[in-house]
């Protein structure tokens, strides 16, 4: 950044709440605890934001059932206009909103206005959605029976955001929860949440009433959203991020049967074909790797490509491409490429160990790291010749 955006980044981020918002009012958390947002480029602390715990969120369900009767009899062009109006908000306010987020989640600026605008549109998709949510009306198969069918909100609805998209993230759950006439409590990723506590300023703008979103930023996501789905207040969970905390979420709705959401984690192979033209190849890879810091969701985690397709354009992919973002497999066909996860440094493919020594002790040690136990007669590893025991 320049020292001119630079001083207005600041000032941006100077402009956004730094509270925990219940029932259409900022607040400190119940314990007092704060926790610091670091601008990743800088290490330097951009904010102070309080850090909620137990008691806050279930204040926060509590206000949100609560209030979910009264926000689900709205009518749905009611609904329409606060998502509109959050929308033109939204656009407004563009380049302020890129800079706080560019500010605490290291983006570059560009990129953070491209994700202000997609963020944006589900709100305006949104908002003329609301006022479609219709039913069915059909006979009885012996034509004696007029069946309709009607759809009401779900209820209350726990969301949780990760930190590589702050602000699309959000707006697109909240979206959706206003549209269908759900209140929600919401929990953005501690590392990025000024731009959902931005976002939330906006809508509260817009018109949305007190106690439809709840937002609660925490350092310790179990002791807030736990609440939230043991509460039995709960109706739906809408989560983006890893497998293993989506695996646990969907424990913890089992227990109330709550409706869920899943977005975990994935694969995303990046496919080459026989007629790809090299170049164009290439620059699709990087820009699908290093976007958004490097951070996209999902990245491609590995490019597959045919021996012929190498040999008609007389080079390699990763031999185009930089070094440090590629490590080849070994050969077959088609070839694949898999890139690391940590830092786009290549996966290391360990080489097997020394040959073990006397009662096959660095034998068994590997054996057991790679999980397969020793209860059984096995050949040990490819340098050593004998069975151990």
């Amino acid at each position: 950044m320049t020292s001119t955006t630079a001083t207005s980044a600041q000032q941006a981020v100077a402009k956004v709440p730094t509270g925990l918002f219940i029932d259409g009012e900022w607040s400190d958390a119940a314990s007092g605890a704060t926790t610091e947002v670091v601008n990743p480029a800088t290490g330097e602390v951009i904010a102070t934001i309080a850090d909620g715990g137990e008691e806050d969120a279930r204040r926060a369900i509590e206000v949100a059932a609560r209030t979910q009767a009264t926000w689900g009899r709205t009518p749905p062009r009611e609904r329409s206009e606060i998502l509109r109006r959050a929308y033109e908000l939204v656009m407004e306010r563009q380049e302020e909103l890129a800079l706080v987020m560019t500010t605490e989640m290291g983006k570059p600026l560009a990129e953070a206005k491209g994700e202000v605008a997609y963020a944006a549109e589900f709100f305006r998709w949104f908002s003329e959605e609301a006022v479609r949510i219709g039913g069915d009306a059909t006979m009885s198969g012996d034509g004696k029976t007029r069946i309709i069918v009607t759809k009401e909100p779900v209820g209350p609805c726990v969301l949780v955001t990760p930190w590589n998209f702050p602000l699309a993230m959000g707006t697109r759950k909240i979206g959706p929860a206003i549209a269908a006439g759900c209140t929600m409590v919401f929990k953005p990723a501690h590392l990025t949440p000024l731009s959902s506590f931005a976002l939330t300023e906006i809508l509260t703008e817009a018109g949305l009433p007190p106690g439809v979103l709840n937002v609660v930023c925490t350092s310790s996501a179990g002791s807030v959203v736990e609440p939230w789905m043991d509460s039995g207040l709960a109706r739906k969970i809408s989560f983006t991020g890893s497998t293993a905390v989506g695996v646990k979420l969907l424990e913890q709705a089992s227990r109330h049967v709550m409706r869920s959401s899943m977005e975990l984690g994935g694969n995303a192979p990046f496919i080459v074909f026989d007629d790809a033209d090299l170049d164009v190849a290439v620059e699709g890879a990087m820009v699908a790797k290093m976007r958004n810091m490097g951070r996209p969701a999902p990245p491609p985690t590995g490019c597959s490509y045919s021996v012929a397709w190498q040999r008609s354009s007389g080079a390699s992919l990763p031999s185009a491409c930089p070094r440090s973002s590629w490590a080849t497999a070994p050969t077959r066909t088609p070839r694949s490429v898999r890139w690391s996860r940590r830092r786009h440094a290549p996966r290391s493919r360990s080489s097997s160990p020394t040959p073990c020594p006397t009662a096959h002790a660095s034998c068994v040690a590997a054996s057991r790291r790679r999980g397969r136990g020793t209860s059984t007669r096995r050949r040990c590893w490819p340098t050593c010749r004998r069975s151990r025991p």
